[in-house]
């Protein structure tokens, strides 16, 4: 068993990379479950910094009588920036620090040495940065026009909708006398969307071309 953790914690710790630094801040990027690598100096204090607008939960470190750990701010508002300071008494030091906070919880490996010190870390979210891609794609859609030059008098909401209820079924169908627009829930883009076929009145179905704008299709012709 002791083997396996060793193994595990090997596996899972994150070194500083050249590449990693931007200026003399060495950037992490956050996984969670990872185990991030930190070195100290007696005399240094070392700043871990957190994500503007992250709140502090609390602090846990394995050896709180040889190390020196607390915490302070910058900036107001949103801008609000946490930092937690660490400096060691003495070189050869190595123990385990937990950062929790509202957001998620960091895992360091705290080690000293006699003059070799990280002035500062930090992390980049790319998570973060996902999720608010996707917010402003949506937003970007929910303002944006299905189509453009459709005049409302020519609009005629003559189709029904009916069979079966998947996860996609549409919810109303019209045209503006020359194309038909059918509308599916807004999610429509996080799955499988599918497939358009007109069905002729001697039963049989014809794949027709269409174009997608945001959660509609937009077929250029009539179905009937």
């Amino acid at each position: 068993p002791e083997e396996r953790v060793a193994d595990a914690n090997k596996a899972a710790t994150q070194q500083p990379t050249k590449y990693g630094y931007v200026n003399a801040v060495q950037v992490y990027p956050f996984t969670d479950g990872a185990l991030y690598q930190l070195y100290a100096a007696p005399e240094r204090v070392t700043d871990i910094a957190l994500q503007p607008g992250e709140k502090l939960t609390a602090v846990s470190a394995g050896d709180t009588v040889r190390w020196v750990i607390g915490d302070t701010a910058s900036g107001t508002g949103d801008n609000q920036r946490t930092h937690v300071l660490v400096k060691p008494f003495a070189p050869g030091l190595a123990t385990n620090v937990v950062i929790t906070t509202d957001r998620r919880t960091y895992h360091l490996q705290l080690q000293s040495t006699e003059k070799t010190a990280m002035a500062a870390i930090s992390w980049t979210y790319s998570q973060d940065q996902i999720i608010a891609l996707r917010q402003r794609n949506a937003q970007a859609e929910a303002v944006t026009p299905v189509a453009s030059n459709i005049a409302l008098e020519n609009l005629r909401f003559r189709y029904s909708i009916s069979g079966d209820t998947p996860p996609w079924r549409p919810t109303r169908a019209f045209d503006d006398g020359s194309k038909v627009y059918i509308e599916f829930p807004r999610r429509i883009d996080q799955g499988e969307a599918p497939p358009l076929f007109i069905v002729g009145a001697d039963g049989s179905s014809e794949l027709v071309n269409y174009r997608v704008r945001g959660n509609y299709y937009i077929v250029d012709r009539l179905f009937a």
